[in-house]
């Protein structure tokens, strides 16, 4: 069945339960889809480890254009804004690229590297990608990704020196 046939009634029907329950809970069709848009979005692993933070940052970068820019990572992120009014699950969204980009930073640090701020890397990196993936889907190419990179790790600051 195609998305313009979904109803409540008929996800009621499918889960067993009286449509009333399903409006109880999400009150309407919309604020369902955001919520199922969101659980979709959740990344379902850390992200890799490619020995650096620059081939991990790139490497994450690519992946989030590929599965964001898909025709259902599109619509997970207009569902997900749609259906929520007050934004909630706008962060919940965001949530999830900033554990994502904290962890590709701890173990960077870990390392020994310098770390742009996880807000610094989704200005630099993960805004300009939402942007062109919902209005200028034209260049989301690997060399694209990696312009992005190099600007946030541009921004990185030392780590401080080992003290004696």
């Amino acid at each position: 069945m195609g998305r313009d046939a979904l109803t409540v009634p008929l996800i009621a029907a499918r889960a067993g339960v009286t449509p009333s329950t399903v409006y109880r809970r999400w009150g309407d069709l919309r604020e369902l889809l955001s919520d199922v848009a969101v659980e979709r979005l959740r990344p379902d692993a850390p992200p890799a480890d490619h020995g650096s933070l620059r081939a991990d940052l790139e490497a994450w970068a690519v992946q989030f254009a590929e599965e964001m820019s898909s025709t259902a990572g599109r619509t997970y992120i207009r569902d997900a804004l749609l259906g929520d009014p007050g934004q909630g699950n706008a962060v919940r969204c965001s949530d999830y690229a900033a554990e994502q980009l904290k962890a590709v930073g701890v173990r960077a640090a870990g390392r020994g590297e310098a770390v742009p701020g996880v807000e610094t890397l989704l200005d630099i990196i993960v805004a300009p990608l939402m942007y062109r993936i919902l209005f200028r889907p034209a260049d989301l190419s690997e060399a694209y990704t990696a312009r992005l990179v190099a600007a946030a790790l541009g921004s990185a600051v030392p780590p401080p020196a080992p003290k004696s």
